[in-house]
C-alpha cells in the first residue's frame, strides 16, 4: 500500500489545530475547530482506503484480473460519506447554538459557572476524610439513611381512604369465580 506523506502531514496538521481549537473558550473557535477534525478525519480513511482500484460494482468480463483484487474497499468510502453527515449535522448545531448565545449576550465565549469555581476553590478532600466517612457508612446503614422513619419522609402514599373527597373508580383485578349452571351469561362475565 502506497500512501502519500503529504496526506499523513496534512492530516496529523488538522487534527492538532482542530483540537487546539475545539479547546478555546469561543464557540466559533469551537466550530471551526470540530470542522477542521471532519476534515482530518475524511483524510484518515482517504489514507486508509489505499489504492484506488476499479468501482465495487463492475463486470468482470471487462476486468483485466478474476475476483476482487483490483476493486477499491467501498467500506471507507461508506464511512466517509457518513462522516461528512455527522459533520454537517453537528456544524449545524453548532452554528444554532452560537447564534442563539449571540442573540441573548452579544458574545460567543463560554463563561465559568459560579458554582464550578467555587467547587475547584475548595480543593481536593483528603483521603482521611473519605476513609472516615466510608467507616461510618460501614458501622450501621441506618445511621447513613437521610429517611430513618415515616415521619420524615417526603413522600406520603395515600389511598382512598385517607382523603374524603379521593374516589377510586379504578377496577380491581379479581380471579373470575367459576360460573354456576344456570346464570345468565349476558353481563359479559365481568363482574365484580
Amino acid at each position: 500500500m502506497n500512501v502519500s506523506l503529504v496526506l499523513i502531514v496534512i492530516m496529523g496538521v488538522l487534527f492538532a489545530c482542530g483540537v487546539y481549537a475545539m479547546l478555546e473558550r469561543s464557540l466559533t473557535r469551537v466550530l471551526i475547530g470540530f470542522l477542521l477534525l471532519g476534515n482530518a478525519a475524511n483524510l484518515f480513511l482517504l489514507v486508509v482506503m489505499g489504492q484506488p482500484g476499479i468501482a465495487p460494482f463492475f463486470d468482470p468480463s471487462t476486468s483485466s484480473g478474476t475476483g476482487t483484487e483490483g476493486m477499491s474497499d467501498p467500506l471507507p468510502q461508506a464511512l466517509t460519506l457518513t462522516a461528512i453527515v455527522i459533520t454537517f449535522a453537528v456544524s449545524a448545531f453548532l452554528l444554532a447554538l452560537i447564534y442563539r448565545s449571540w442573540q441573548l449576550g452579544q458574545a460567543d465565549t463560554v463563561h465559568d459557572d459560579e458554582e464550578d469555581v467555587a467547587l475547584r476553590g475548595r480543593g481536593t478532600v483528603s483521603d482521611d476524610e473519605l476513609d472516615d466517612e466510608i467507616a461510618i457508612e460501614d458501622e450501621d446503614d441506618d445511621a447513613t439513611t437521610d429517611f430513618v422513619g415515616t415521619a420524615t419522609a417526603p413522600i406520603t402514599v395515600l389511598s382512598h381512604r385517607d382523603v374524603e373527597g379521593l374516589r377510586d373508580d379504578a377496577g380491581i383485578d379479581r380471579p373470575r369465580a367459576p360460573r354456576e349452571a344456570g346464570e345468565d351469561a349476558s353481563d359479559g362475565g365481568d363482574r365484580r
